[in-house]
């Protein structure tokens, strides 16, 4: 038999038990991915991530995400768990100002930021976002996220955005239609499926000094029917929004998005977008706190 060190990092939150939690798994170098597979099922959450080591000397770690199902190419939510545990509980925030992570979609630079020499929060740069179009019937398209198709904000157009993986963009008119959507997530799940799409991705702007955005995910297609707060598609949307011309292309913006609340796990998400003609920057950062430290045996 052998123990493993398991942790659950609240993602996007300085709360416990709110934004999204994820599986931490750091000494992964000598499990097989049929064990990590498992490790992610027993662990039941959105999503666990698994530390390896890197041959690469220009990379400081391999990661691998995965679903309480399958094997996932990147999540950020995960990600900013596994930074925030290595910056703080193991102390590398002392020695350096960041790391680069491997993943299935390539590299992703992570810098931690700090305040009296505390960390307050980690930032993901993610790969060049790029958007795709589909084609959907708005009745339909409300039947599988159920919501009144009158709801959906045909202002702006429904589309595929990915930062590593794709999401479908479904802007809704009110932050109340998102908050009472309740989809058809088996019929959500077999289209989503057919498409090559990681998560359903329903977002409206606010006019509130909190945040300017706001969001709600689902993910029944990977095995997540909800996904509280998400750094992957939030990021997506971010890029979606400057490729599509709706914030700036020339200047930085700044875009404060709030998720999890209809679930009661608000978290927070700072995603800074750098203007660079098509290929835009995308930089998604939050803060995340540590509730579970314990050890599996397999």
């Amino acid at each position: 038999m052998r123990d493993i060190r398991v942790y659950h990092v609240d993602a996007f939150t300085t709360e416990k038990f709110g934004g999204n939690t994820a599986g931490v798994v750091p000494d992964a170098e000598k499990l097989s991915e049929d064990e990590m597979q498992n490790i992610a099922k027993e662990l039941n959450l959105p999503e666990s991530v698994f530390l390896l080591p890197s041959d690469n000397k220009d990379i400081d770690y391999k990661v691998k995400y995965f679903t309480p199902s399958e094997e996932i190419n990147f999540c950020g939510h995960a990600t900013v768990g596994l930074t925030w545990l290595l910056a703080t509980e193991f102390g590398l925030a002392e020695k350096k100002e960041g790391i680069v992570l491997e993943t299935n979609i390539g590299r992703v630079p992570v810098v931690w930021h700090k305040e009296n020499g505390k960390v307050i929060n980690v930032e993901m740069t993610q790969v060049t976002p790029k958007t795709q179009d589909i084609h959907i019937d708005v009745e339909e398209l409300s039947r599988l996220i159920g919501v009144h198709s009158e709801s959906i904000d045909l202002t702006y157009p429904i589309k595929l955005a990915n930062t590593g993986v794709w999401h479908l963009l479904v802007p809704i008119k009110d932050q109340i239609d998102i908050d009472n959507a309740v989809p058809d997530l088996a019929a959500l799940a077999k289209h989503n499926k057919e498409h090559n799409i990681s998560t359903t991705h329903l977002y409206t702007f606010t006019n509130l000094k909190e945040y300017e955005l706001y969001t709600r995910d689902f993910a029944p297609g990977i095995g997540i029917p909800e996904d509280p707060v998400t750094g992957a598609a939030n990021g997506a949307l971010a890029g979606f929004l400057y490729l599509e011309g709706v914030i700036s292309q020339g200047e930085i913006t700044y875009l404060k998005i709030a998720q999890g609340d209809a679930i009661g796990r608000p978290g927070t998400l700072y995603v800074t977008v750098i203007p660079n003609e098509l290929k835009p920057v995308i930089k998604v950062a939050g803060a995340a706190t540590i509730t579970i430290r314990g050890i599996l045996t397999i």
